[in-house]
């Protein structure tokens, strides 16, 4: 049985306090993920589509409305949730191995060395464990980001505009390579970005978001074929769909 409510937002809303005035971020945001979805929310820069994450990464606890997890009411972050962000932020100091070892909270040394090895991996960087982030490439430094975010085997995860500081082919190249990982490791997957392309290509379901205030302001299941053709009539109808809700406020 399909479980609609992995993960339910009702009515959400945030507010910012800046300076003497309150700044309005998202308003009355009610949004259900499907277990195993891909969704992608796509929206102008600082229409609070990151500030939603932050609050389902439970890195953001003040806000009005609900939001769970399996029905339980996110109080901070978990285990069950992963967050990959734009910038990898890999600790400088620390090996490839080490910085993936620095986020598993259990485990003895063998069971965190077959994670380790088995999520580098999954990435495609194994024999990269004793390499340091300033000897990687952005797309291997953010792989090993996504490895970090996954070794603990999380239900969702949190993608925050994560392909967006690289090149246009190493972001081809990783787009197909989160997609091989979630249909191997049936992650939850919830990505933000500003690439409607992108959430095409990657999304069961892309939901478009209003300028700030933050508000849903429709819904596109994408039913086409994986692996999908980005040339292709259906792909490209789809997208045009897309771009014409998106840019609706500012024609």
């Amino acid at each position: 049985m399909k479980d609609n409510n992995h993960v339910a937002i009702t009515n959400l809303s945030k507010t910012y306090k800046k300076q003497n005035s309150d700044v309005l971020a998202l308003n009355g945001i009610t949004l259900n993920v499907s277990r195993n979805e891909f969704l992608c929310i796509v929206g102008a820069s600082g229409c609070g589509k990151s500030t939603l994450l932050r609050i389902l990464s439970g890195l953001d606890k003040e806000y009005n409305g609900s939001v769970s997890v399996g029905g339980t009411k996110i109080s901070g972050p978990g285990l069950e949730r992963g967050i990959v962000f734009q910038e990898h932020r890999l600790l400088p100091w620390l090996t490839v191995r080490d910085n993936i070892e620095f986020a598993l909270q259990t485990g003895t040394q063998a069971e965190k060395a077959n994670l380790i090895a088995g999520h580098l991996k999954l990435v495609g960087l194994a024999g990269f464990e004793k390499a340091y982030p300033n000897q990687l490439s952005g797309g291997m430094a953010q792989r090993v980001a996504i490895a970090r975010a996954l070794v603990n085997r999380p239900d969702i995860l949190l993608l925050d505009e994560p392909f967006g500081a690289l090149d246009a082919l190493t972001r081809l190249k990783l787009q197909q390579q989160i997609l091989a990982i979630w249909e191997k490791e049936k992650t939850t997957m919830i990505m933000v970005t500003h690439d409607i392309e992108e959430a095409v290509f990657l999304g069961d379901r892309v939901v478009v978001m209003s300028e700030r205030p933050g508000t849903i302001k429709k819904e596109f299941e994408v039913d086409l074929l994986r692996p999908r053709n980005r040339s292709g009539v259906a792909f490209q109808q789809v997208r045009k769909e897309i771009y014409r809700e998106f840019y609706a406020d500012l024609m």
